[in-house]
C-alpha cells in the first residue's frame, strides 16, 4: 500500500447513511411483502469498499440490538451491495411498524458502527380493507361523505387507509390528514386502484370525531367529452370512496370505523370539476363544520354501498402530489372595467388561489392560459368539446373575505384571467406537481446553459402528476414516446425511482391480449388503433426498464417485467415486414413541418426503434439471467434498416418518398450503432456537413433532437454541437428564450401549440454528459465515464449527482491552455477520467498513486480510478 495523505486512509471505517426501503425514508404503508433495503456507504480515503453488511431489524427502537432483535439478523453477509437488499426475515405483519439498522465492514474488515436507524411501515398487505365496502350515490354535485365515531381512551396510533375515485379530499374533525393533493394517483382502474395510508394519530381526540370526504372526478369520472375519450373509458363512474381508519389504544385495545350504508352524503358545493374545463365552486351552498363533531346530518342520505373497481387495490408507493410553491404575480393589469389578467413571469402547473369580498352570487371567473392574444388569456382546446377550457368559477356567499382554491383539477399556464369583480383582484399562483426530489445541479459560465437546465427541469416537473404528461395545458396524457426521449434527462436529473416504477407497473397493465401497448399509457382503449402502430413510442417500456436499472441497479423491476415485456416484443417482432416496422407517427414535430411527422419514410426511425428495443432487452435477459435470441433479431433489424434506407455509395440515410437530407434519419442510426462500421465515418461527417449547411441549425423533431448533439460530439464535431446548442435564431432553444420562454416548447416556431412540453428539450442530456462531462455507465452508477469533451465557448462547468450510491461530483475550469478538472466519487463507484490534454506527461492527478496508469485516447489522457476525490489538471487542453 503506497504512503497515504495525513488525514486519509484506506477505506474505512465505512458508515452507512440514507437508509431507505423502497427508495423512500421512512415509508407510510408499503404493500412489499420482501422490501428492499439501502443505504449510502461513507468513508475517509482513497478506494473505500464495502465487504460486508449485517442488518437488524426489530419491533422496536430499543430491540435494535445484535442481542435482542427480535424480528430479523441477517447475519454478516459478504456483499458489496448497498441497495436492493432484499428483507429476509419471517413473514411482515400488515398495519406493523418495523425499526432497522446496518453495520458495514470495510476492505481491511474493519467493523464500522451501527447506522443511525430508520423504519418502514407496512401497509394492509394481504389483511385489505376488511369490512369496509365501496360507497357513494348519487347527487348533483361532487359529494360530501362523513362519519361521526368516538374515542373513548388514550390513543396510541392511528391509522386511516382510503382510496376516493377519482380524487378524494380527506378530512377528519376539520382538518386535512394529509398534504397531498390529487390524490390517489391515477392508474387503469380496471387493473390497479391505488389507496393511501395516512397517520392521523394526532387528529383523533377523546370524545367525538368525525371523519370525512369530498370527492373529485379525476380520470375516474370523467364526463369533458374529449378526443382521447376518457368520459368512455371502461372503468368510467360517478365518484366513490373506500376508508377504513384503525385507531389503536394504549391498553391494547384497537377499534375501527370503516366505510359502509352508516356514512351519511350530500351533494357539496363544488358543483362540477373537470381537469380539463376547470372548477366550479358555489360558496353559498358551504356547509361551514360538516367536517366536525356537533354537526346536524339528519337531512343527509345515507350512502349507498355501490360496485367496487375491478382493479386490485395496492398501496400507493410513489410520492404524491404536493403543493410545492405559491407565487405572486409580477404584473396585474385591468384590461377592462371587471376584467383583470395577472402574470405570474413563470409557465407552470397548478391552479389559482382566490382572495376576494364580493356580493353574494357574484360569479368570478379564473380562466388559466400560457399565452395572450390582444391581451386576453388563450384558453382553446380543440381536443375537448365545448368552449369552457381551463376556466375555474367561484360563486361567492357575500359574507365578507372569502378564499378560495380549486382541489380536483390543475392547469398548465402563467397567465390567470379573472373576470366578474371590479376591485383589484388578489390572487396567488400554486404550483403542484408529483413531489419527487431533485438530485442534480448543473452551473457553467455559458448562461444560457444553465438556462436550458432550469427550464428543462421546471417543465419535466410541470408534467410529473402522477403519470408522465405531454402537457399539462391539452393533454394530460402519458404519452410513452415523450417518457422514450425524455427519460434519460428525467433520471439524471430528479429522483425518478418510485415515479418511473409506478408508470412502469401502469404500462402492464395497459396491456393488450394480443401484447400490444398503447402510445398513452394509462389509456381508455384510444391509442391502440388512433396514432399506432407508432413503434417509437411503446418501445419505451424496455428502453425505460433497461435506463431504471442503469441508475438504480433494479433488478426485481427487470424480473418482474420480463413476461410482460417479451410479450410485447413478440407482438412487435410479428407485425416486421421485410425487416422493417411500420410506425405512423416518426419523428414529430421537427421545425417547417406543422402538427405532424416529417415527411421520411417512418419506417426507417420505427425500425432503429425497435432495433434498440430487442437489443436492450437482450440486456436485460442476460442481467436476470434469462436466455434469448434477441440479438439475433436485433441483427435483422439493422440489416433490414440498411438495406432500405443507407444509401452506401453516398455515405447517408434517406428514404424514397423524401429525397432531401434529414439529420434525424442520420443521428438515429449513429446513435443505435446500426451503421456498418466501415461507413460510420461518413454518415458522420455527412451529419455535421448539413448542419453546417443549415447555418448550424438543426432539422430533428422529438426522436432527433436527443441524438444530434452527442452524435455530433462523439464523432469530432463538438464544434459544430456547440453552435447548434448556443443557435438563437430559429430553429433553435436561444430563438424560444429570445421570444420569452421558461420552460421548454412543443414546437420549434413561434405559434407553439404548447409551452409546456419536455420532448424537444433533450438538449439538457447532452449538456451534462458532454459539456459538464459526467456518463453514467452501468448498474446504479458503478461505472462512470468523465469526459468533457464539449467545451467550445465555455470556460467552465460543475455538475453534482445525489445517486443511489452517494454524491458524485464533476467541477472543470480551463484558463488559457490549463484545465483543472476535479472529480468526487462516492463507495462503490469506479470512474474512467478523460483529462483533455496533447499527452500524458502534461498531466497531473492528486492524489496520483491511487490512480491508474494512464493511456493515452485522442487528445485525452484516460486514467481509472476508485472511490475518492481526484485533482486532475491538464497544461495543454
Amino acid at each position: 500500500m503506497p504512503d497515504l495523505p495525513d488525514g486519509w486512509t484506506p477505506g474505512g471505517p465505512l458508515h452507512a447513511g440514507t437508509l431507505k426501503t423502497e427508495y423512500a425514508v421512512r415509508p407510510l404503508g408499503t404493500d412489499v411483502s420482501r422490501p428492499r433495503l439501502s443505504w449510502i456507504a461513507a468513508a475517509p480515503g482513497y478506494g473505500a469498499t464495502q465487504t460486508a453488511y449485517r442488518i437488524l431489524v426489530a419491533s422496536t427502537p430499543e430491540l435494535l440490538t445484535p442481542e435482542s432483535a427480535d424480528i430479523w439478523d441477517s447475519g454478516k453477509v459478504s456483499s458489496a451491495r448497498t441497495f436492493g437488499i432484499e428483507y429476509d426475515g419471517p413473514p411482515l405483519t400488515a398495519r406493523t411498524r418495523y425499526h432497522w439498522t446496518v453495520r458495514l465492514w470495510d476492505g481491511l474488515d474493519r467493523e464500522g458502527e451501527w447506522a443511525t436507524p430508520e423504519w418502514f411501515e407496512t401497509g394492509l398487505l394481504d389483511e385489505g380493507f376488511g369490512p369496509a365496502r365501496w360507497i357513494g350515490g348519487h347527487v348533483e354535485s361532487a359529494p360530501l361523505l362523513r362519519k361521526a365515531f368516538a374515542v373513548d381512551g388514550t390513543v396510541r396510533r392511528a391509522r386511516l387507509y382510503s382510496s376516493g375515485l377519482g380524487y378524494a379530499d380527506l378530512r377528519l374533525n376539520g382538518q386535512a390528514v394529509s398534504d397531498a393533493v390529487l390524490d390517489p394517483g391515477f392508474t387503469d382502474y380496471d387493473h390497479t386502484v391505488l389507496y393511501v395510508t395516512h397517520d392521523v394519530t394526532d387528529l383523533v381526540r377523546t370524545g367525538d370525531n368525525v371523519v370525512g370526504a369530498e370527492l373529485g372526478r379525476g380520470f375516474f369520472g370523467l364526463t369533458s367529452p374529449n378526443s382521447w375519450r376518457w368520459h368512455e373509458a371502461p372503468w368510467t363512474s360517478e365518484p366513490r370512496l373506500i376508508a377504513r381508519l384503525v385507531v389503536e389504544y394504549d391498553d391494547g385495545r384497537a377499534t375501527e370505523v370503516v366505510s359502509d350504508e352508516s356514512w351519511r352524503i350530500t351533494g357539496g358545493p363544488t358543483l362540477s370539476d373537470s381537469l380539463y374545463e376547470g372548477e366550479t365552486y358555489d360558496a353559498r351552498r358551504a356547509l361551514p363544520g360538516w367536517d366536525t363533531a356537533g354537526f346536524d346530518d339528519s337531512a343527509w342520505s345515507a350512502a349507498a354501498v355501490v360496485d367496487a373497481p375491478k382493479g386490485r387495490l395496492q398501496g400507493q408507493a410513489h410520492e404524491p402530489i404536493r403543493v410545492v410553491e405559491t407565487v405572486a404575480p409580477v404584473e396585474l393589469t385591468e384590461l377592462r372595467p371587471g376584467v383583470w389578467v395577472a402574470d405570474f413571469g413563470q409557465t407552470t402547473a397548478g391552479w389559482t388561489k382566490l382572495t376576494v369580498t364580493a356580493p353574494a352570487g357574484t360569479v368570478v371567473g379564473l380562466t388559466h392560459g400560457e399565452t395572450l392574444a390582444d391581451g386576453n388569456v388563450v384558453a382553446v382546446n380543440r381536443h375537448v368539446e365545448g368552449d369552457r377550457i381551463q376556466r375555474d368559477e367561484y360563486i361567492a356567499a357575500g359574507n365578507g373575505v372569502e378564499e378560495w382554491e380549486p382541489r380536483f383539477s390543475y392547469k398548465g399556464f402563467r397567465y390567470v384571467q379573472i373576470d366578474g369583480v371590479i376591485e383589484r383582484p388578489d390572487v396567488l399562483m400554486r404550483i403542484a406537481h408529483s413531489d419527487v426530489g431533485t438530485v442534480t445541479r448543473f452551473t457553467s459560465a455559458q448562461a444560457p446553459y444553465e438556462q436550458f437546465d432550469q427550464a428543462m427541469r421546471r417543465t419535466i416537473l410541470n408534467n410529473l402528476h402522477g403519470i408522465p404528461t405531454d402537457t399539462p395545458f391539452m393533454e394530460k396524457n402519458g404519452w410513452t414516446g415523450d417518457a422514450q426521449v425524455g427519460g434519460p434527462t428525467m433520471l439524471a436529473s430528479l429522483d425518478m425511482a418510485r415515479f418511473f416504477t409506478k408508470w412502469l407497473d401502469d404500462i402492464r397493465d395497459s396491456q393488450a391480449e394480443s401484447g400490444q401497448l398503447p402510445v398513452i399509457v394509462p389509456s381508455s382503449g384510444w391509442g391502440f388503433t388512433d396514432l399506432s402502430p407508432a413503434t417509437e413510442w411503446p418501445t419505451a417500456y424496455p428502453f425505460l426498464l433497461r435506463e431504471m436499472h442503469r441508475a438504480y441497479g433494479d433488478e426485481r423491476l427487470l424480473r418482474e417485467h420480463w413476461d410482460s415485456l417479451t410479450r410485447y416484443l413478440a407482438w412487435e417482432l410479428d407485425r416486421v415486414d421485410d425487416g422493417l416496422s411500420i410506425s405512423v407517427l416518426g419523428d414529430w414535430l421537427p421545425p417547417g413541418y406543422g402538427r405532424g411527422p416529417a415527411p421520411e419514410d417512418r419506417r426507417l426511425t420505427g425500425t432503429a426503434y425497435l432495433y434498440r428495443a430487442v437489443l436492450v432487452t437482450a440486456e436485460i435477459g442476460d442481467l436476470i439471467g434469462k436466455p434469448n435470441d434477441y440479438r439475433k433479431a436485433a441483427a435483422e433489424l439493422a440489416d433490414g434498416l440498411n438495406r432500405a434506407f443507407l444509401d452506401r455509395e453516398a455515405g447517408l440515410y434517406r428514404s424514397a418518398d423524401d429525397p432531401d437530407y434529414r439529420q434525424t434519419s442520420n443521428a438515429v442510426p449513429l446513435a443505435f450503432g446500426i451503421v456498418p462500421d466501415e461507413l460510420v465515418p461518413r454518415v458522420a461527417a455527412n451529419l455535421a456537413a448539413d448542419v453546417e449547411a443549415r447555418g448550424f441549425h438543426l432539422n430533428t423533431g422529438c426522436l432527433g433532437v436527443g441524438e444530434l448533439l452527442p452524435v455530433l460530439t462523439a464523432h469530432g464535431y463538438g464544434e459544430a454541437a456547440t453552435k447548434v446548442a448556443l443557435q438563437r435564431s430559429y430553429p433553435s432553444w436561444g430563438y424560444w428564450f429570445d421570444l420569452g420562454a421558461d420552460t421548454m416548447w412543443e414546437k420549434w416556431e413561434e405559434d407553439s401549440r404548447s409551452r409546456n412540453h419536455y420532448f424537444q428539450g433533450t438538449v439538457v442530456q447532452w449538456i451534462y454528459e458532454n459539456v459538464a462531462g459526467l456518463r453514467n455507465v452501468e448498474a446504479g452508477w458503478e461505472r462512470i465515464v468523465v469526459r468533457p469533451d464539449a467545451r467550445d465557448e465555455t470556460s467552465s462547468a460543475s455538475i453534482h449527482t445525489d445517486t443511489i450510491r452517494g454524491r458524485v461530483s464533476v467541477v472543470w475550469r480551463q484558463v488559457s491552455r490549463v484545465l483543472s478538472l476535479d472529480v468526487h466519487l462516492p463507495v462503490g463507484t469506479t470512474a474512467e477520467v478523460h483529462v483533455p490534454s496533447t499527452a500524458p506527461s502534461d498531466v497531473t492527478v492528486v492524489p496520483g498513486q491511487f490512480a491508474s496508469e494512464p493511456s493515452y485516447q485522442d487528445g485525452y489522457t484516460v486514467y481509472t480510478v476508485p472511490a475518492g476525490h481526484w485533482s486532475f489538471t491538464s497544461r495543454s487542453a
